[in-house]
């Protein structure tokens, strides 16, 4: 796991190791998702995260290029407050998604109905066969007590990252949030910052801040920023 000090000095394609490219937005078209796929691939981000429509085309795409790239997919997403994420994670993977983004029942931790938070992600855990899961707790809506709380849950049922925000919320990564989380994870569990994360030195410093993932839709103009760099030094 790439260390906050370390950030700093990464090389672009380490760089690029960390960062999911992202498209959710609701209008993106075939052509959207054959670019993401394009640019993941060149660029060798870790994943592209598309929504659960899109993951059978970009796994075929990325299929074609022999790509080590992955393929994450939402559930319950945005919201949280959706029925069927167990469902929605097993058909998802049945359509080549190799990581889950999940977002939280938000409603049921602010009422404090932590056991059931605690089971809805267990449930996906398990449902998810051993793929990583990111647990969505869109910290713009919580108080520290309760961000600490979802990672501590996270934890204890065996998801991989504890992730800040969905991107269609009202606000999303902090340094302060990615700093409160990555202290409570102590390196037992991956924190992905998303939302907001547009230029180099906003994903900079989200790395410092104790990041170990970051969710990106700018990710290009981050990488071009990135390699013009190097190439000044």
């Amino acid at each position: 796991m790439t260390t906050a000090r370390g950030a700093p000095s990464m090389s672009p394609v380490e760089l690029a190791g960390m960062i999911d490219h992202t498209l959710l937005a609701p209008g993106a078209t075939a052509g959207d998702i054959e670019r993401l796929c394009r640019e993941a691939v060149e660029h060798c981000f870790a994943s592209v995260c598309v929504n659960p429509a899109r993951v059978e085309l970009a796994a075929s795409l990325l299929r074609a290029e022999s790509s080590r790239v992955r393929v994450c997919s939402v559930v319950g997403f945005p919201l949280g407050a959706g029925l069927d994420k167990v469902g929605e994670t097993k058909r998802v993977i049945g359509l080549g998604a190799e990581e889950i983004d999940m977002v939280i029942s938000i409603g049921l931790l602010r009422e404090g109905r932590l056991d059931e938070v605690l089971s809805e992600i267990e449930q996906v855990v398990r449902a998810s066969g051993g793929r990583p899961v990111k647990v969505i707790m869109e910290t713009c809506y919580l108080v520290d007590d309760q961000k600490l709380s979802v990672c501590d849950l996270a934890i204890e049922a065996g998801a991989a990252f504890v992730k800040t925000s969905t991107g269609f919320g009202s606000g999303g990564a902090t340094e302060k949030d990615v700093r409160l989380l990555s202290g409570r994870a102590r390196g037992r569990i991956g924190v992905k910052a998303s939302g907001g994360i547009g230029t180099l030195d906003a994903a900079r410093r989200m790395l410092r801040a104790g990041a170990t993932r970051l969710g990106c839709s700018r990710s290009v103009s981050i990488m071009l920023e990135a390699e013009a760099e190097r190439l000044d030094r």
